[in-house]
């Protein structure tokens, strides 16, 4: 870390002032994670024409989950040497370069192999926008400017069902697959000529680097309760189609259009959380989101009918709650030249578990058992939250400025 200085940080400005920046930074989180998201309400369709089985369902968001993990041993080499702007410029491209593949590839494992590259793509954004963001906005407007950024997640969770469910009346799932892939690559080049933000290095993922962040057991607890939160949207999204499906009835259209609609819940709390956030803690948000949204995450697996729909409404709601609760906490345990870092590695741990090893988990629990027993066992684990929230220190590096 003894470079730290050597470069000029941006001067950090109000959220109003940002507000373009952000915006833009969203739409291009929000590419890459309907990129990644949009495969779970094709997979009926997916399984249907592969002849794959539930758990190699699974084991396909598995793939994608390690391309996320991969992502931080490049993001920081890659930042640090084109910037965090260069960093965001290329993760789009490269979100639609991978998804052509995908159209067009005919055995389950090359489909695996090219959405772990999709999810690699998609994954090196999210170090240098949270980085660009908490640099370029001042802290007092984090949990705003956190909130429009991580709107990108819920937004693709309501968008992606809808726009399987709507063009599936049309065309085959490769071929809205290729076509997201002109959309994103066209956003792609968009941003290359109108980007801005960001133009200050990121920090390599080196063992010194590593070293200090993996010393704080704030970090650790981080990663286990992103797990807790990735598992019930990610995680349980992922199968939430063939489930209701095969389990509760339902045709793909009416599921798919369910699922994306029960999903607007968490876009309108994305805006209210980050205001909450701001006001009420972090801590006490993220103890709060997780322990409604296991008891919500129980009661999905065992009720039926307009309950089951009033359970799928509310617990998105109460879980995007977490997020930009929990990536401001995950930038105050560490010094704010490794926020990067932080960012880098935590999420992608997390996500290899909530959203790589419990779609896995469920398939093959729902092909020996039901997929209903399994998001039982996911609800209650994410009820372990609340508790290791106690367990997280914040604040220890809020009197330290910079990038």
């Amino acid at each position: 870390m003894d470079d730290i200085g050597l470069y000029d940080c941006p001067m950090p400005e109000s959220f109003r002032d940002k507000m373009g920046l952000t915006v833009f930074l969203a739409w291009l989180f929000y590419l890459g994670f309907v990129s990644r998201v949009l495969f779970a309400p094709l997979m009926p369709e997916i399984e249907k024409e592969l002849g794959i089985t539930h758990g190699e369902a699974g084991t396909l968001f598995l793939m994608m989950s390690l391309g996320y993990l991969l992502a931080p041993l490049c993001s920081g080499y890659i930042s640090s040497r084109i910037n965090h702007l260069g960093t965001l410029k290329l993760s789009a491209l490269l979100v639609g370069l991978a998804l052509i593949p995908c159209s067009f590839i005919r055995s389950v494992w090359g489909l695996g192999f090219w959405l772990m590259v999709v999810g690699f793509a998609g994954s090196i954004h999210l170090p240098s926008a949270i980085s660009t963001i908490t640099a370029e906005i001042q802290k007092s407007d984090w949990g705003k400017g956190l909130s429009v950024h991580q709107c990108a997640p819920p937004l693709s969770f309501v968008s992606a069902p809808l726009i399987a469910a709507f063009l599936l009346h049309w065309f085959t799932w490769r071929e809205i697959i290729l076509l997201w892939a002109g959309i994103a690559l066209f956003s792609a080049f968009l941003y290359g000529f109108l980007g801005k933000g960001g133009e200050f290095p990121g920090r390599t993922v080196n063992m010194q680097n590593v070293k200090v962040v993996g010393s704080t057991g704030s970090f650790w607890i981080m990663i286990a309760l992103f797990a807790m939160a990735m598992t019930g949207n990610a995680g349980i999204f992922a199968m939430l189609p063939l489930y209701f499906v095969t389990e509760r009835g339902f045709d793909l259209g009416t599921a798919n259009t369910l699922i994306g609609l029960s999903q607007l819940s968490g876009l309108v709390m994305v805006f209210f959380a980050g205001w909450l956030t701001d006001r009420v803690g972090q801590k006490r948000i993220i103890a709060l989101s997780l322990l409604l949204t296991g008891i919500l995450t129980v009661l999905l697996s065992c009720t039926k009918g307009w309950q089951l729909i009033l359970v799928l409404f509310l617990q998105p709601a109460v879980l995007t709650a977490f997020f930009p609760a929990g990536f401001a906490a995950l930038s105050r345990i560490a010094p704010p030249s490794l926020r990067s870092v932080t960012s880098a590695t935590g999420p992608p741990l997390a996500f290899l578990i909530g959203g790589g090893m419990t779609p896995l988990f469920l398939g093959y629990f729902a092909q020996a058992y039901t997929f209903a027993a399994g998001i039982f066992f996911a609800g209650c684990f994410l009820l372990l939250g609340p508790v290791l929230v106690l367990f997280v220190k914040l604040g220890r590096y809020d009197d330290q400025s910079g990038c």
